[in-house]
């Protein structure tokens, strides 16, 4: 099964070609950072009027990439949520409207299952049951998943998601917009054991998280010194963030009797996270796996995958659609 997946809930529109029995062909994406740069953040009028424009040139290019043409295609799949609503109906619009014209099936992918199923295109993917730590600008979760479809809530965060307190720690620091890869660049300099600052929940005694406190805290120490110490408070902050995320991963592993720890999205790439997970991993014998750096932000070679996972067992649907901006991932129908 040759499946087009079309990824367009926020600022990155992206379109790849995966074939269920050669993997993934080819892939394009197109990031919004420079347009929503001036901004501070996204602006989602402009996200939506920018999708438009960059939907078919990047079909186009992955179609010729791939040596495929449209009568090639056996489904589509498109992000139908959560999301940025305009965004969303883009993606979801272009896809529905070229698998009516070319009699095809068409399926909404939910975008965590496309992130979470992200490692799965690798080389050497997990086997399921595993634990996977969903770690984005909008969410942080961890979820118990035992197949495609079948997931349950182990904890999320009860305010900032984790790249959200990321992002804005940034602002605070002056770095600008996206902040997480600047703050962990800036981090990477600075002395994080200098500016003791708290690991919210930490020992909650629960799989939950929260980030705002930590947020604030840095807000308190800038005012307190001032941004001539930024390299030393990124530090601590991510050192902060990242002993949280990595000590709740592992906990819930051993609750759940799982072997194996998937993380997924944006501050997936975090080269701290990594690194720590991965030691700590390793002394309890989990296996950690992660997605190719590429994929951890938005792209449309996830939902291509999960897209082709629910179409080989005629999870398609008809015609009519509606996009989710909001939409619980626990809720999936499993395959």
């Amino acid at each position: 099964m040759l499946v087009l997946g079309v990824e367009s809930s926020c600022d990155e529109t992206g379109v790849a070609l995966y074939d269920s029995a050669r993997g993934l062909l080819a892939h394009a994406l197109y990031s919004q950072i420079a347009m929503h740069n001036d901004y501070g953040g996204v602006v989602p009028e402009l996200a939506s009027r920018d999708h438009i424009r960059r939907v078919l040139p990047l079909t186009r290019q992955v179609l010729a990439e791939s040596g495929r043409t449209l009568a090639d295609i056996d489904g589509i799949a498109y992000t139908q949520g959560p999301g940025l609503a305009g965004a969303l109906l883009v993606g979801a619009g272009m896809a529905r409207a070229l698998a009516f014209a070319l009699n095809i099936p068409a399926v909404g992918v939910h975008h965590l299952e496309g992130h979470m199923l992200s490692p799965l295109i690798s080389d050497t993917p997990p086997e399921f049951p595993f634990v996977a730590l969903l770690v984005s600008g909008g969410h942080t979760q961890l979820m118990l998943v035992s197949g495609v479809g079948r997931y349950t809530l182990l904890g999320e965060t009860l305010d900032d998601a984790a790249g959200e307190a990321f992002d804005k720690t940034a602002q605070l620091l002056g770095l600008g917009y996206p902040g997480g890869p600047a703050l962990s660049k800036l981090a990477a300099t600075g002395d994080a054991s200098r500016f003791p600052l708290p690991r919210p929940m930490l020992n909650s005694g629960d799989f939950d998280f929260s980030f705002s406190g930590l947020k604030t805290a840095v807000l308190t120490l800038v005012r307190k010194v001032g941004l001539g110490e930024a390299a030393d408070i990124a530090a601590a902050f991510q050192a902060a963030a990242v002993e949280v995320l990595a000590s709740k991963s592992l906990a819930a592993c051993a609750h759940s009797g799982a072997t194996r720890l998937v993380v997924a999205g944006g501050v997936g790439a975090n080269a701290h996270l990594r690194e720590r997970l991965t030691r700590e991993a390793a002394i309890r014998g989990i296996s950690v796996f992660y997605p190719r750096l590429e994929f951890c932000t938005d792209n449309g070679a996830m939902i291509a995958y999960a897209g082709a996972q629910r179409l080989a067992h005629a999870i398609g649907g008809d015609l009519t659609f509606a996009v989710k901006p909001r939409w619980d991932l626990a809720s999936l129908d499993a395959v």
